[in-house]
């Protein structure tokens, strides 16, 4: 009786599905709305000047990495959902195949790299915007320290 209940418990999953689910389209058509914009803006107002193209440049990556996280938002809900869900082989999923997730832990280095990305491009728009100051270095310093200790979280988690 009560392994039942906890086998059946397994389907509480399914709001963390519904949630990244939502976020990951939240993601997509902000990152629509906003390419949209900077292509209307750029067409009246091509850049001039290379700080201009700098700018551009960093507000592409941005875009960018916003998709990035939409795609990993996209991963994690159905890396969850086959995980817990209906749970296959990785042999029988091209999708988890692809992202080589076969449990847990898989998914959460998935996470832990994607942070990463997101922390090196943040990293790059302060650069680009302050330059070389010494608030810039301590970022770069504090922004290493991170990757550092996730990465090796991430190798000691396989």
């Amino acid at each position: 009786m009560v392994e039942r209940i906890f086998e059946s418990s397994r389907f509480l999953v399914f709001i963390a599905i519904f949630a990244t689910a939502i976020s990951a389209l939240l993601v997509y058509l902000a990152s629509i709305n906003i390419v949209f914009h900077m292509v209307k803006d750029i067409f009246f107002a091509l850049p001039s000047t290379t700080k201009d193209g700098k700018t551009l440049v960093v507000e592409l990556l941005k875009i960018l990495d916003l998709l990035l996280i939409g795609i990993t938002l996209q991963v994690i809900t159905v890396s969850l959902y086959r995980l817990f869900i209906t749970p296959v082989k990785l042999k029988e999923s091209q999708f988890l195949a692809a992202f080589n997730i076969k449990d847990f832990h898989d998914l959460k280095i998935t996470l832990i790299q994607v942070a990463s990305v997101v922390l090196v491009i943040l990293f790059l728009e302060h650069a680009v915007e302050l330059g070389g100051t010494l608030e810039t270095l301590y970022l770069g310093a504090a922004i290493a320290i991170i990757i550092a200790a996730s990465t090796f979280a991430w190798r000691s988690m396989k």
